[in-house]
């Protein structure tokens, strides 16, 4: 080891190795496979990287995450370690100098996307290089089971066959073991040695908080205006209305969501890593990957789908050791949110025909033919030619695609985008001089919040049917402001692709897998369960419950969440009588929110939302549309 240490010091200038890293390099100094579940921040990158350091040849790194590559590749030839990364937007003729570069040139590091991995000339090079080792990142990624399933991961096993003797490591930072096991199987891991370090974070302090008003409780986590934070949200939109409340409050915040070009993330992102920005208000589309150690508040406003993903969202809080807090804040209509956005779009067999069916129809492919055909897709109108569910039919042509059914291009998912570019002022003005654009204006801007401090993505065909027009028309006002400069406007007409794999036998192309569409909606319905009683539960120690979870049975109580710390004692009678006469009085005024409620009455917060939960509990009291609290008749 003394080796591995001396490449420790030089390039990172440390002296020490952090808990398993050791045990991992010894492992793969002897060639062993590998799987490592360190948690967030436990350096997993050093695992794969000191020891390819200490052998002749160049490692392959096999990552989804495009950020974390360009990072990595940055930090090592900052370091004069010579690394490359192959992504997408590469030329072939470029690829393929690049491709050589690894084979005669030295290199040490060669990242790639799995997506790459698909390209007959990147494995034919790799197959020439003079490689040392394979690393997996992300290695859940390759299992069915995993909360981010990728198909294109399924791949990632030819490189087990293209170099059969040279030891593969899978890292991770969240897997169960039926997650563990699926690795080795895909991976085709031989007796692979498994290093699994306790996920205790023993610094974030995990909390569930109730409240009806959730974006004024966030405003009171978020009391310290200089510390970084993450605010999770579920939609676009809402990143949007709750960055510019938060910017309206004297907050330094910004939306990050996926409908951004990649130039609109980096810059977000870069101001966000180097303190400009302290709160990023986003989609889960943000973070994977992404190491800002000084994040001291994950606020997650709306219920995450999975265990699996709420802590490995909340594990970006205090990556540097500091005190932090993950909080979920969640009230009653959470549930039937979560259900109707995840249970009720999980596509099953029969809806999974149904959109197989519809497609070789809107294609018009014979039965038995259409094998290794492409055709253009316009996602939206496919959806509207059919009156389907947007969401499950995203899900199930995924699904088709895991299956190998079919192949689905995804780039319709910034296919069609607008900014209005002048003030509402102005824009007043322009529809007095030009009337006939009116409806589709109206019909944006009552559709898309947002739209004149972002480029919103907007769906053509909704757009449509609410201003009364037709498609072409639409497009051709669009494009008319474009012009005239009074929109920013960015439109492809066939927004995806699809590649049919297997010729047209409707049933008969989709029953085979039945039995894994099945298990895929079970197995999806108990991460959501699991997750509901991790919410519900208020009598055990939140960190506990996550860490059994995870298989770690031993786990002790942190002492710091927001079960583990004092509770306050129960509430008097006499207390509750009163609030309760107080609540009454204001509310036979005029409704009101909690904010007002709180500020007027002479009582501690917790006891005036509490009472009010019991009032609702009591249907004493009613939320209106507006979140306020109104007398029932």
């Amino acid at each position: 080891m003394q080796q591995a240490k001396d490449i420790l010091t030089k390039y990172w200038g440390y002296s020490s190795f952090k808990s398993l890293q050791e045990d991992i390099i010894i492992a793969a100094e002897k060639n062993q496979d590998i799987i490592a579940l360190l948690p967030t921040g436990g350096g997993k990158s050093l695992c794969y990287q000191i020891p390819a350091l200490q052998k002749e040849g160049i490692c392959i790194i096999v990552s989804p995450l495009v950020a974390l590559i360009e990072d990595q590749v940055m930090a090592l030839q900052e370091k004069g370690i010579k690394a490359m990364a192959i992504t997408g937007g590469i030329p072939y003729t470029e690829l393929d100098t690049l491709l050589d570069n690894c084979i005669y040139g030295n290199y040490k590091f060669l990242y790639l996307s799995p997506e790459r991995l698909q390209q007959d000339l990147v494995r034919e090079r790799i197959k020439l290089m003079p490689v040392n080792l394979i690393a997996i990142d992300e290695a859940h990624c390759i299992s069915q089971w995993g909360h981010d399933f990728r198909p294109a991961y399924l791949n990632v096993s030819l490189l087990r066959d293209l170099h059969p003797e040279i030891p593969i490591m899978a890292v991770t930072a969240t897997a169960t073991s039926r997650v563990v096991d699926d690795i080795a199987e895909q991976l085709k891991l031989k007796s692979p040695k498994i290093f699994k370090n306790s996920l205790e974070r023993n610094n974030i302090r995990f909390n569930v908080i109730a409240s009806e008003d959730k974006e004024f409780r966030m405003h009171q986590l978020l009391q310290d205006r200089s510390e970084s934070a993450i605010v999770y949200v579920r939609s676009r939109n809402a990143t949007l209305e709750i960055s510019r409340s938060l910017i309206k409050n004297g907050y330094s915040a910004a939306a990050f969501h996926g409908g951004l070009s990649s130039k609109e993330k980096s810059k977000l992102l870069n101001s966000w890593l180097k303190e400009k920005t302290k709160i990023m208000v986003a989609t889960n589309a943000f973070g994977m990957g992404i190491d800002k150690p000084n994040v001291r508040h994950v606020i997650h406003l709306n219920l995450p789908e999975s265990i699996e993903s709420y802590f490995q969202e909340a594990g970006r809080a205090g990556r540097d050791g500091n005190p932090s807090v993950a909080t979920i804040i969640t009230n009653k209509s959470d549930i039937p949110v979560l259900k109707n956005q995840f249970i009720n779009s999980l596509p099953d067999l029969a809806f999974a025909i149904l959109i197989y069916k519809k497609l070789t129809s809107y294609f018009q492919i014979a039965f038995g033919e259409g094998l290794n055909t492409v055709h253009d897709f316009n996602f939206a109108d496919f959806c509207h030619q059919y009156q389907l569910n947007n969401t499950k039919t995203y899900n199930t042509l995924q699904l088709l695609d895991r299956i190998s059914i079919l192949k689905l291009s995804q780039q319709f998912q910034k296919a069609t985008s607008l900014q209005f570019i002048i003030s509402n002022k102005q824009l007043l003005y322009y529809l007095e001089e030009n009337p006939k654009f009116d409806p589709v204006i109206k019909a944006v801007l009552r559709t898309y919040g947002g739209i004149f401090d972002n480029k919103v993505q907007i769906n053509i065909v909704s757009v449509c049917k609410k201003a009364g027009v037709s498609e072409k028309e639409a497009l051709s006002i669009l494009n008319n402001l474009d012009k005239d400069k009074i929109v920013e406007f960015e439109h492809q007409q066939n927004d995806a692709s699809i590649t049919f794999l297997v010729p047209r036998e409707d049933e008969n192309s989709i029953y085979p897998f039945s039995e894994y569409i099945k298990n895929q909606s079970i197995s999806k319905l108990r991460k959501i369960e699991a997750l509901l009683k991790y919410v519900e539960n208020d009598k055990k120690c939140r960190s506990q419950q996550l860490l059994n979870y995870f298989g770690d049975k031993d786990a002790v109580k942190c002492g710091i969440c927001s079960v583990c710390m004092p509770k306050e004692k129960y509430l008097k009678k006499e207390l509750i009588r009163s609030i309760y006469n107080d609540v009454i009085s204001l509310l036979k005024l005029k409704d009101e929110n909690s904010r007002t409620i709180i500020s007027t009455l002479p009582y501690q917060e917790k006891a005036i939302l509490k009472v009010i939960d019991l009032m609702l509990d009591k249907e004493l009291i009613s939320i209106t549309p507006t979140n306020t609290y109104k007398l029932k008749n």
